[in-house]
């Protein structure tokens, strides 16, 4: 088994604040480094099917979309829960 299976089998089985907490700390020993990808992302063929339904939806005009500024409350919201449950875990 290579390192990498290893130490993603182990992350995987952290309770969800440590994983949040190793996340950042990999996330930001990135530390400005670019990540280049020009490959198109792998599409399961329900995902390209989602996609081409939503695309068709937005180009008959039957799509509701949702202002940015609602979208943009939301993530707040969520982030500030989060960030309340994480400093009420005791672990």
């Amino acid at each position: 088994m290579s390192t990498y299976v290893e130490v993603l089998r182990m992350a995987l089985s952290l309770p969800a604040k440590d994983r949040r907490e190793l996340w950042h700390a990999v996330f930001e020993s990135l530390d400005g480094e670019e990540i280049i990808d020009d490959e198109p992302p792998i599409l399961s063929d329900t995902w390209k099917a989602e996609i081409a339904r939503r695309s068709a939806e937005i180009d008959a005009g039957t799509a509701i979309g949702i202002p940015w500024e609602e979208v943009r409350e939301r993530i707040q919201r969520k982030h500030r829960q989060s960030t309340k449950e994480q400093n009420t875990d005791p672990h």
